[in-house]
């Protein structure tokens, strides 16, 4: 009997970790020492564990500087089309880890540590994460640029480097506190600053009309400093930007007018401009119409746009002189995406330059905008719908309103041709929503503005061309199209659990890692013994270790074989966390009524943000807390069933709770969760989902077929016809004795014997006025749930479905996304060839 191999040892008979040859580990040691002695300026023995990290995160980063020079080299000599993904959110956690595992340095990295007596994860530990982004559509942002990397297109992602990312949450007496993350506070080694492309972005003023054209006049300017992170594809040489724009006062700020406070005071001012890239607004499907936030929106757009004109114009033809002029030819070497509306002003500023500064007649100019720029929705809340103040748009962008006047006196016309004496449909569908205060609804200017219109999945397309943009689907069908959401498999996969990629690439190779759709091949080793077994294995592994990681963390003690019954996201109304309590307390009264019955243990655990101003979502979470707090300190229960909050849920903790679930909580009300990912994401780590016909669920119970999925619930039909009718929460109530039992616990104070009206504004709320029909799905749900226990006790059968989920995870790669909106938005052809490394000759 051999012993059992040590996580090192293991790590090293790993494949898709790439090989550790010596000289390769000898040459990342001696440039490890390197960097400790001259770029960190420490010796071993006065060297933290954090100057450890800098010193391999630097070590690695050299490994992508070839690649990314050559790369950009490589565009500039090819002049190929370009697309521009912009986005207000970036959500990227750590890069450590996923920079090794697409350069196959993972193993080498982890040789060269050892030998120098450290340990790799305790150094990866030391990174912060880049936590700009909110949620769903900040990741996807993410998982995108990896993709278009590893598809070897000529892409960059911009946005904004806030200083303070999504806030860290605590939990402070059960209670959401936010804590700012201060994220940049020992440097960031992926990042290089690029000075010599800081644009000047401008604000406020008023506008001249004069014969030869228009001209913004006494404007106040901002600089926008570029940040650069380099991109890795997936072992393609190839090595994208990611550009995030800061703001800086210029030299002169508050001091060229006569400044009555004085000099100190004009220095310190500097603030009010640099404040623009302070704080990333924590707000998820929700629009908060700040002045700041449209100051962000303005910023990141104008800066992005300079810098795409300036590319556009000196890209090669044989010089470096300005060659390019003819602005026919953008939409042929530039697209524009545009991540939901937060960057919609891209369309205004985009004609302001082409008609006020290039000097092209509007139509040709409008043409010219409209082939370039394209649109993604996200969400159909109406909530989260942006429409910024008329009077706010005059102050602070008075040219960008008149253009936008412009562009809905002539599309109002277009309306009017095409249907003529409809005065409702011009009102409907006017880019200016008239009412209490005019206000400019930015969805139809992203519309209107662009060639190609998408949702991010396929139900969610659908709603949008039957009801929020019905109107303007009847005009213009061309337009609409869906793209339903992926996942990068190099980050959900190879990277967080290196245990599943290797038991499956012994069966089918390596190739699925970029081409998901092999995954398929699983399908024939569904009845496999050793398959079924390896992978029951690897699973408990990953709980085995995120219940260490939770024992640390909770001082709650987690029984390994319970089911682990996770829902992690943002914490909304609308994702009916409630529902999943309502389960929770009803197991807990089901196994306080029969104590001696054998009930399936569960660890339940949920996690996510609220917004700070969000009083429900920050309700919600203290009623977990409480839940938790009374059920895991009851004898009677034991280790059948654990209520855990996770604190501060965040890439890095995806990263360890997802490889580690056996059930995935997807459970919105059908037609409001656009897509998810975070499902997907369950999918590919051998977790059964739960959940509602909504988003991609539909679709991954179409790959892996519906009986492998637990699917509840109204369908959007139910919910429409349950509208009509007129949803009353009572009858449920009155109907389902153990709801009753529930809610009047909850609204007793049973959970909060302190406080025992603490819970009155949730009782409330979902027994009058719950937008989103927590009860009519409670019997369903609970239903299936217990067809969830009866499966778990029966390990093989539920692991047969598990296979049947890995294997029809194909669909869901962000691979696969980007090949869609490659060929059928920006007009670009994906490719797996390879650059020549850079130590290859051309």
């Amino acid at each position: 009997m051999s012993k059992p191999l040590s996580d090192h040892d293991r790590k090293k008979q790993i494949s898709v970790r790439g090989l550790a040859g010596v000289e390769n580990v000898a040459e990342l040691k001696q440039n490890f020492n390197r960097h400790l002695h001259f770029t960190l300026v420490k010796d071993r023995n006065v060297a933290t564990r954090r100057d450890y990290y800098f010193a391999l995160a630097h070590t690695v980063r050299d490994h992508l500087i070839g690649r990314w020079i050559r790369t950009q080299q490589h565009y500039y000599e090819k002049d190929p089309k370009r697309v521009y993904y912009i986005s207000l959110e970036f959500y990227m956690g750590r890069a450590l880890q996923n920079t090794m595992v697409n350069l196959a340095l993972e193993n080498a990295c982890d040789e060269a540590t050892y030998q120098l007596g450290l340990d790799m994860e305790e150094l990866e530990d030391m990174e912060e994460d880049a936590g700009l982004g909110n949620g769903g559509l900040g990741r996807l942002a993410a998982c995108f640029l990896d993709s278009m990397a590893s598809l070897g297109l000529a892409a960059y992602g911009y946005g904004i480097r806030y200083e303070f990312g999504i806030f860290n949450q605590k939990i402070v007496n059960g209670w959401q506190v936010e804590e700012a993350d201060d994220w940049l506070r020992y440097g960031n080694p992926w990042e290089k600053a690029r000075p010599e492309y800081m644009r000047p972005v401008h604000f406020y003023g008023r506008t001249e009309h004069h014969p030869d054209g228009v001209k913004w006049v006494d404007s106040q300017v901002v600089l926008a400093l570029p940040y650069d992170t380099p991109i890795p594809g997936y072992r393609n040489n190839t090595v994208n930007t990611m550009r995030l724009w800061s703001a800086k006062a210029p030299c002169d700020f508050n001091l060229k007018d006569f400044n009555v406070g004085g000099y100190i005071q004009a220095v310190l001012d500097r603030n009010l401009a640099e404040n623009i890239s302070r704080v990333l607004y924590p707000n998820d499907n929700f629009f908060e119409g700040k002045e700041l936030r449209l100051k962000q929106e303005y910023f990141v757009v104008s800066a992005t746009l300079q810098d795409i004109i300036r590319r556009f114009k000196v890209s090669k033809f044989g010089s470096r002189e300005i060659v390019r002029t003819d602005f026919n030819k953008l939409p042929d070497k530039v697209a524009i995406q545009l991540n939901d509306t937060h960057p919609a002003m891209a369309i205004p500023e985009l004609m302001r330059v082409l008609v006020d500064e290039e000097k092209l007649e509007w139509d040709k100019a409008w043409n010219i905008c409209v082939r370039t720029c394209a649109y993604t929705n996200h969400t159909v809340l109406p909530e989260a719908l942006e429409r910024w103040p008329v009077d706010l748009f005059a102050r602070l962008l008075p040219r960008h309103l008149e253009i936008v006047y412009e562009i809905n006196r002539r599309h109002l016309e277009r309306v009017a041709a095409k249907f003529p004496g409809d005065v409702d449909r011009l009102r409907r569908m006017s880019l200016i929503e008239e009412g209490g205060q005019k206000r400019i609804n930015m969805a139809h200017l992203c519309i209107v503005g662009s060639h190609a219109v998408n949702g991010v999945a396929q139900i969610h397309s659908d709603i949008l061309k039957a009801t929020v943009f019905k109107d303007f689907y009847e005009m213009e069908p061309h337009k609409f199209q869906n793209k339903t959401n992926g996942i990068t498999p190099r980050r959900w996969l190879v990277m967080c659990n290196p245990g599943l990629a290797e038991v499956i690439a012994e069966r089918i190779g390596e190739d699925f890692i970029r081409d998901l759709d092999q995954l398929a091949e699983l399908r024939k080793f569904v009845n496999d013994e050793a398959f079924i077994r390896d992978v029951a294995k690897v699973k408990q592994e990953n709980k085995l270790k995120f219940s260490v990681h939770l024992e640390e963390h909770y001082k709650v003690k987690i029984n390994p074989n319970s089911m682990f019954d996770i829902q992690v996201k943002r914490i909304h109304e609308y994702k009916r966390q409630l529902l999943n309590c309502l389960h929770i307390i009803t197991y807990y009264n089901r196994i306080k009524k029969e104590p001696n019955k054998q009930w399936t243990p569960r660890t339940v655990m949920i996690g996510g943000k609220a917004a700070p101003g969000y009083h429900t979502a920050k309700m919600i979470i203290r009623l977990i807390t409480a839940i938790g707090e009374v059920v895991n300190n009851d004898p009677v229960v034991g280790d059948r069933l654990k209520v855990i909050f996770l604190e501060n849920y965040r890439v890095t903790l995806a990263e360890r709770a997802i490889p580690a679930a056996d059930l995935s909580e997807q459970i919105s009300t059908a037609g409001t969760e656009a897509s998810g990912t975070g499902n997907m994401k369950f999918m590919l780590n051998g977790a059964l989902t739960i959940g509602t016909m909504d988003g991609a669920n539909v679709e991954m119970a179409e790959e892996a077929g519906e009986q492998n999925l637990f699917i509840f619930g109204m369908r959007v039909d139910d919910v429409d016809a349950l509208d009509q009718k007129g949803y009353c929460a009572e009858e449920y109530y009155n109907r389902l004795p153990e709801l009753k039992q529930a809610m009047d616990q909850i609204s007793g104070g049973f959970f909060s014997p302190k406080q025992p009206d603490l819970f009155k504004e949730i009782v409330n709320m979902l027994m009058h006025h719950d937008r989103f029909k927590v009860f009519a799905d409670y019997e369903d749900y609970i239903k299936c749930q217990e067809k969830v226990n009866a499966l778990y006790k029966n390990p093989k059968e539920w692991t047969k479905k598990v296979i049947y989920n890995i294997a029809g995870c194909g669909k869901f790669s962000s691979d696969r996304t980007i090949a869609q909106y490659a060929r059928e938005i920006w007009g670009m052809e994906p490719t797996l060839e390879k650059l020549p490394a850079p130590d290859e000759k051309h």
